[in-house]
């Protein structure tokens, strides 16, 4: 399945919530969430009668979009989410929490996802001193993620860590005049801003 290339705030306004897809813009007034509240399209605004499996769906959705993954990502970390011991749900969770493009922008340095993907894809972090440039990568406890020697006089990275808005989650440490941060924990239900009820994906996954 291809990637997504439209406009990213239709996905949002598709989900009925902010997703911060759009970086800096979905903390101000012009984000369209804010402004047109309802789905895009020309019934976005009629009302519809919405079935257990719509419900599963848009929970599924939701989750995906937010973390910018394709459907066969989505389900293969779900069946690695499956064999773990836990709660399901809540494991698919934090899998994807501790994807590295993830915790670049937990980090404060992209402004969004799926500029830290474009980051890690460029080659511009290590973990652990080694050079990593999968998206995906899943990092551990203890792991060290810094940007490379060689990007940290970039402009980009210099603006970046200027406006740094603060570590936003109490699993990983960051430094921001060093360019790195460090894994001191797994990541937590409770660290998940947006509203999603994971045992309907859960549901719809194991049908």
């Amino acid at each position: 399945m291809a990637r997504y290339t439209g406009p990213v705030c239709r996905l949002c306004r598709r989900e009925g919530l902010k997703l911060y897809l759009k970086g800096d813009k979905c903390y101000t007034d012009k984000c369209p969430v804010s402004r047109r509240n309802y789905a895009p399209g020309q019934h976005g605004q009629s009302r519809k009668k919405v079935t257990e499996y719509g419900l599963q769906l848009r929970e599924k959705q939701k989750v995906r979009r937010f973390y910018g993954i394709q459907e066969s990502q989505m389900r293969s970390y779900f069946n690695m989410a499956d064999k773990m011991p836990g709660i399901t749900g809540q494991n698919l969770l934090k899998l994807l929490e501790l994807r590295l493009d993830n915790v670049i922008y937990r980090m404060g340095f992209a402004s969004s996802r799926a500029e830290a993907r474009q980051l890690v894809r460029h080659g511009h972090f290590t973990v652990n001193g080694n050079k990593v440039d999968i998206p995906s990568y899943l990092v551990q406890v203890g792991d060290v993620i810094e940007v490379r020697e060689r990007s940290k006089s970039s402009p980009k990275f210099k603006e970046l860590i200027e406006n740094h808005r603060g570590n936003t989650v109490s699993w990983i440490e960051v430094s921001p005049d060093q360019f790195k941060g460090r894994i001191v924990a797994e990541p937590t239900r409770e660290d998940i801003e947006i509203p999603i009820e994971e045992h309907l994906i859960v549901e719809l996954y194991s049908k």
